[in-house]
């Protein structure tokens, strides 16, 4: 049974600055597919199978781990290999975080567990993983090191996410922590593992590291800007999610942090009316803190590309964090 490429995968890459490695992000979707193939003609599995592998994403975390390789040094298969192991984590958490917020479009289809339940969702999720640690098997110790405490700090962050729910003191320090856990930390494995495997020296690998580290914290912040204010046409999921589950993101936390302290409690109960909290976080310049926010990590995250050799690997890595930065 062959499953469907998504369209925008088969005729060229979603995001521009992905053109230099449009060949290996083909290679990759190839390999995810295979490790997908082996139960895809079990009864009621393929379809799952299917609808997965027909809604692909950017390809953002993949494309990290390849043009940090490319940025040093060639693309091996040990690339090819780490790529598709990144997304196929990040497809599982997808998975799973649809069903904890309830999301009902994902990459602009339904998702899994608005069409087959939250069990298939979180199994389908767990399969993931579990080809995922078969694909590890063969992968040098300090690899799968890297690759295996990335997962855990992911899974970490979720879970200080959500036991921080209605926690109205939560500061900015605390959320960039969480974050960073949640998002940043699978960013900056993707660099230090491209780096890494392209023979990267210690400074390189640092430096990479440290650039995936900011990106992803920018990605996160912009993220969370758009679950409020984005067009769900647009972003292709369901959003205001992070308000329903009075999850706190930075724009939230800057806004309760600009109020008067008798006011604090009619501004929270205030925030499930979705129009009137984007009328306060905008008249409190909570948006447009949190948009430069985003834009001071996207800076730190180039500022430590500086010692890397001139290139178009760097000038896409460049790119790539100003995309994300314009989300």
């Amino acid at each position: 049974m062959q499953l469907p490429a998504h369209a925008d995968m088969q005729n060229g890459v979603s995001v521009s600055s992905f053109m230099l490695i449009k060949d290996e992000l083909g290679q990759v979707r190839t390999l995810i597919n295979e490790q997908m193939l082996c139960c895809a003609d079990e009864a009621g599995i393929g379809r799952l199978i299917e609808h997965l592998n027909s809604s692909g994403g950017k390809m953002i975390r993949p494309g990290l781990v390849l043009l940090a390789g490319i940025a040093i040094g060639k693309v091996t298969d040990k690339h090819i290999r780490i790529a598709a192991i990144v997304e196929m984590i990040h497809n599982a958490t997808l998975l799973h975080d649809d069903v904890i917020d309830e999301g009902r479009t994902r990459r602009g289809q339904a998702t899994v567990n608005s069409l087959w339940g939250n069990e298939s969702a979180v199994l389908l999720g767990d399969f993931l993983l579990s080809r995922v640690f078969r694909m590890c098997a063969d992968l040098e110790p300090e690899v799968v090191k890297i690759i295996a405490t990335a997962a855990g700090r992911t899974c970490e962050g979720e879970l200080r996410q959500i036991a921080q729910r209605e926690n109205w003191q939560l500061n900015e320090s605390e959320y960039l922590d969480i974050v960073t856990e949640k998002s940043a930390a699978l960013f900056s494995s993707c660099c230090r593992l491209g780096g890494l495997l392209a023979g990267a020296g210690e400074d390189e690998v640092r430096r990479l590291s440290d650039f995936g580290l900011n990106l992803g914290i920018a990605f996160q912040i912009t993220d969370d800007l758009l679950d409020i204010i984005g067009d769900e046409a647009k972003a292709g999921k369901t959003l205001g999610s992070d308000v329903d589950k009075n999850k706190l993101t930075l724009a939230v936390i800057h806004l309760l942090g600009t109020i008067d302290e008798k006011k604090r409690a009619s501004v929270i109960d205030s925030l499930c009316n979705k129009a009137g909290m984007i009328e306060m976080l905008k008249s409190s310049g909570s948006l447009e803190y949190a948009h430069d926010k985003a834009q001071e990590f996207v800076t730190k995250a180039i500022a430590q590309l500086a010692g890397l050799k001139e290139g178009e690997a760097k000038n896409a890595l460049i790119e790539t964090a100003r995309l994300i930065g314009q989300r």
